[in-house]
């Protein structure tokens, strides 16, 4: 899906996503991303949400920032809860979603000027 495109300075902006791929600025990725306004990260550690564990949290907590969105693929799935409490010790605000869903917020929570990061688990067919 191709998403609208808005003013945000040079930040990191998701402009589509899908099945296998996320488009952010003009370039596609695939496999597992983390974005934030001023980093990208390719291929990271956790190859699906089973994988997920205390080092890869460690990671996302370490981006530094407010908020942070896990995109699951088409589905939502949660990690083990000690994993969200990870983060929330932290005082990272976690919200668990699509990956759709989360390209979206991703997209508003930037523009709102908020500290964001996504790590995106491609979209299954």
């Amino acid at each position: 899906m191709q998403l609208t495109l808005e003013r945000t300075g040079d930040a990191n902006r998701i402009r589509a996503y899908d099945i296998g791929t996320v488009t952010v600025n003009e370039t596609v990725y695939r496999g597992v991303t983390v974005v934030t306004p001023d980093r990208i990260i390719e291929d990271w550690s956790a190859t699906d949400v089973g994988h997920l564990g205390v080092e890869q949290m460690r990671q996302l907590i370490a981006l530094d920032a407010e908020i942070l969105l896990l995109g699951t693929g088409r589905r939502q799935q949660f990690p083990p809860s000690r994993l969200l409490g990870q983060a929330m010790h932290a005082g990272i605000g976690i919200e668990v979603m699509t990956t759709e869903a989360a390209c979206r917020t991703y997209n508003v929570l930037l523009a709102e000027g908020r500290q964001v990061a996504a790590a995106l688990f491609p979209i299954e067919e």
